[in-house]
């Protein structure tokens, strides 16, 4: 299974609250005249300043609530490594291994003996966790035989300033492979639901046309079309 991301829960209007919030630092009045004040155009105009600016605090009051399917405990690590969110992910000590669900990197794939190489490792670890747990082993040390290929499951709560934060990071073409897919496919969600918000995201390549990367990848995104294909 290949990853597939889905937007399952939002704060509602997001690009009008980061704005009617940021309004509120500069103006006079209650925060809920303000909010219920702000127009669309007004809110596209603030939001361009804030990102100008450097001014991102407003951007911490919209959150995005995401399931990530079928991705690798490899994936699962780098992801949880960002801590100014929330993960609630598919435990390995409750959930048992019924069958081989794994995630095969495309450089395995594309070599035919190494995919069967990759597919017979991963099968024996498999069957071997399945003979500790009918021994009697328990579940959560019988998992110590499970692979960083295994797939898993997560739901995963960002705010808008820690999104962009890590689609600077993850959208970089020296990023790992499968974080990217995620990213991207968060990206795309992410700008549906808040268009402005996220106008301007992904790594410096793409948001100032520099390169921040000590080793640059040598082939950076043409702008964000190009970004958003997965090129």
């Amino acid at each position: 299974m290949a990853a597939l991301v889905s937007l399952i829960a939002s704060t509602p209007e997001p690009d009008r609250l980061v704005a009617a919030s940021a309004r509120l630092c500069y103006s006079p009045g209650s925060a809920c005249d303000l909010a219920r004040d702000v127009t669309g155009e007004e809110a596209v105009r603030l939001l361009k300043h804030l990102r100008r600016s450097g001014h991102l605090s407003p951007f911490e009051h919209a959150s995005f609530v995401f399931a990530v399917d079928g991705i690798s405990r490899a994936c699962s690590h780098q992801m949880v490594r960002h801590r100014i969110a929330s993960f609630s992910q598919q435990s390995q000590r409750y959930v048992r291994a019924e069958k081989p669900e794994f995630v095969v990197p495309h450089t395995v794939g594309e070599v035919p003996e190494a995919l069967s190489c990759f597919r017979e490792t991963l099968e024996k670890a498999y069957e071997a966790y399945g003979k500790l747990v009918a021994l009697g082993i328990p579940q959560e040390d019988s998992r110590y035989l499970l692979p960083n290929a295994c797939e898993t499951h997560l739901v995963v709560t960002m705010n808008a300033r820690e999104l962009l934060h890590f689609f600077s990071l993850r959208l970089c073409k020296r990023a790992q492979w499968e974080i990217r897919e995620v990213a991207r496919q968060m990206l795309l969600l992410a700008r549906e639901k808040a268009p402005f918000l996220f106008a301007t995201a992904g790594p410096s390549c793409v948001t100032d046309g520099t390169c921040g990367e000590a080793r640059p990848c040598g082939s950076p995104y043409a702008d964000m079309e190009d970004l958003l294909a997965g090129h």
